[in-house]
């Protein structure tokens, strides 16, 4: 009995000690500024290492100043920063990169290196910090990649005013960014003429976002920024088809390899231009009917705005870049190799290795009584879903291909005609498969997520990160998204 009291008390004081180690006044440690810290990330498969580029002073703080460390537990990489003097941990970040995708690709299998440049933000401190980077090994271990003291009163910190040709407007205003989620909506792709155009997108991408819970019941805790600078051409570069676009992102489709997929590299270009608005996430409209887009962790989303499916995208991308939320489709080509080591349970919130079964990462939003794993009729979704995808792919190839070497526009828009059609005829017959399951709108732990058909479980037959439609978060992804909103606007 004694030893369990002794036990006891040795976990409240431990308790106690973490608490007075992670409660933190953000006007010990930091003023209302913004420090940028501008970096190289280089590497292939096998390795990697960071580089100091440049430090910026830039205007108020746009995040938290109460939820300064990051517990999510999120994301191959993590931003912490010490305070010199006591040497104590007074802010931290997960995110993902460009850089972090590349490293699963099939060039940097074969050792060929690349770099990326990234930035840090972080609330610009009083006194001298170490400014450190983790990664994350095979099995989702946080290491140190790098380190470096910076001094915040060095004169090699740049304060040089913000350049010109930015314009702002302030959709939705709802007060203080420290307690609003403050989004940087950035045109891509509009040239001058099309400013009104930017603007009527801008009103509708607004709308939709608030459509959906639980951005819907949390309207009132955001800020949206729609921040616009004139491109030279309309649209965005699409290689495959032999189209390139002159634009302030320089954006393009067949990022890393996979024909879809809507990146773009010049991090130095967005943060500049995204620095006129206080902003906790990037979204960056693509001024484009083709569909395509991408969305990395605390980085930005991608989206075009003219698809049938632009709802769709956009959610779907703001999910990955504001929540850390997976991909819960399996059925489709990616870039990617080994993405989720087998054996190995994601960081991210929605999807699981079920590695210790019955016992899953979301137990309280468990469905009573439901088997773990859950059946569900995956054979016959399988079948429909392959086969649309390879049809899907041949289309696509015929198209572009047809767009590269100039060919008759009949019939380069009867085919993507076809490719719309039978995009929006699949859509439906899956929704059919997945709603007449027993188990649709059960949560429990579906295989096939994350892409991999084997091994990973989802938590709801669907959700808009698993297929396309309009339709709802499943409840998993909901609650992390709420999460995420009370981390940036507490």
């Amino acid at each position: 009995m004694k030893a369990v009291q002794v036990l006891i008390f040795a976990i409240i004081l431990f308790a106690g000690i973490l608490a007075a180690q992670t409660a933190l006044d953000f006007n010990d440690y930091f003023v209302n500024k913004t420090m940028r810290i501008d970096y190289y990330h280089v590497g292939d498969e096998k390795y990697e290492a960071i580089t100091l580029d440049k430090i910026y002073q830039q205007g108020e703080w746009a995040g938290s100043e109460k939820n300064l460390i990051d517990r999510f537990n999120n994301g191959r990489y993590y931003v912490k920063i010490y305070d010199m003097t006591s040497d104590k941990l007074i802010y931290s970040k997960g995110f993902d990169s460009y850089f972090g995708e590349y490293q699963t690709s099939t060039p940097a299998s074969k050792g060929i290196q690349r770099t990326y440049q990234e930035s840090a933000l972080i609330p610009y401190p009083k006194n001298k910090i170490l400014f450190t980077v983790e990664s994350r090994d095979h099995d989702n271990l946080l290491h140190p990649l790098f380190k470096q003291e910076i001094d915040p009163n060095s004169v090699d910190i740049i304060k040089e005013p913000l350049g010109e040709g930015v314009k702002v407007f302030d959709i939705v205003k709802n007060g203080d960014p420290h307690v609003k989620v403050d989004l940087a909506m950035l045109a891509e792709g509009y040239t001058a003429s099309e400013e009104g155009k930017f603007k009527k997108d801008l009103q509708e991408f607004s709308e939709i976002l608030f459509s959906l819970e639980p951005y819907k019941s949390n309207k009132d805790k955001f800020n949206i920024h729609g921040v616009f600078k004139a491109s030279e051409d309309s649209g965005t570069d699409e290689p495959t088809h032999g189209v390139f676009r002159n634009t302030v992102l320089n954006t393009t489709f067949n990022s890393l390899g996979s024909p879809r997929y809507l990146l773009t590299e010049d991090n130095k270009d967005m943060r500049d231009i995204a620095a006129h608005a206080p902003y906790d996430a990037i979204v960056i409209m693509v001024n484009n009917s083709r569909y395509g887009g991408g969305g990395i962790y605390n980085l930005f989303c991608t989206f075009t705005t003219d698809n049938q499916w632009h709802a769709y995208l956009f959610l779907h991308e703001f999910g990955h870049s504001f929540s850390g939320l997976a991909d819960e489709y399996y059925t489709s080509s990616t870039a990617y190799n080994d993405f989720y080591p087998q054996g190995v349970e994601p960081t991210e919130p929605n999807i699981t290795a079920l590695l210790n079964a019955p016992e899953i990462k979301w137990e309280k939003l468990i469905t009573p009584g439901i088997a773990i794993p859950t059946p569900w009729n995956k054979a016959q979704y399988d079948s429909m879903d392959i086969g649309y995808q390879k049809v899907r792919q041949q289309l696509n190839e015929q198209i572009a291909r047809l767009k590269r070497e100039g060919g008759n526009k009949s019939e380069i828009t009867k085919l993507e005609d076809k490719a719309e059609t039978l995009s929006r005829e699949n859509a439906k017959e899956m929704d059919k498969i997945l709603h007449g399951d027993k188990y649709f709108g059960k949560v429990g732990a579906f295989e096939g997520a994350g892409y991999s058909s084997k091994g990973l479980y989802r938590s709801m037959l669907d959700c808009i990160m698993f297929s396309k439609g309009k339709k709802p978060y499943c409840a998993v992804c909901e609650n992390a998204v709420e999460k995420m909103i009370r981390h940036n606007a507490e």
